[in-house]
């Protein structure tokens, strides 16, 4: 990582920094490339397809999903 500019960023104020950050991540998003999975994740991602494929039922819906999470943040 470049540190100068991490230090110039750094002495933006809040606002200009969250605004360097979007545009890096739309710079990033734009580009349509995913990155790289990790080993881990590439792993991760087997077991959890493995265990869908042996039980396709045993699903949630969104609208539970959702119930939920708003249950949670007490909306």
């Amino acid at each position: 990582m470049n540190t100068h500019l991490l230090q110039q960023a750094s002495m933006l104020d809040i606002d200009e920094q969250i605004e360097l950050v979007e545009a890096i991540w739309n710079g990033i998003a734009n580009r349509s490339v995913a990155p790289s999975l990790t080993n881990t994740q590439k792993i991760e991602l087997d077991r959890r397809l493995a265990e869908h494929l042996e039980n396709p039922d045993d699903v949630v819906s969104w609208s539970e999903v959702k119930t939920a999470a708003l249950a949670i943040i007490g909306k």
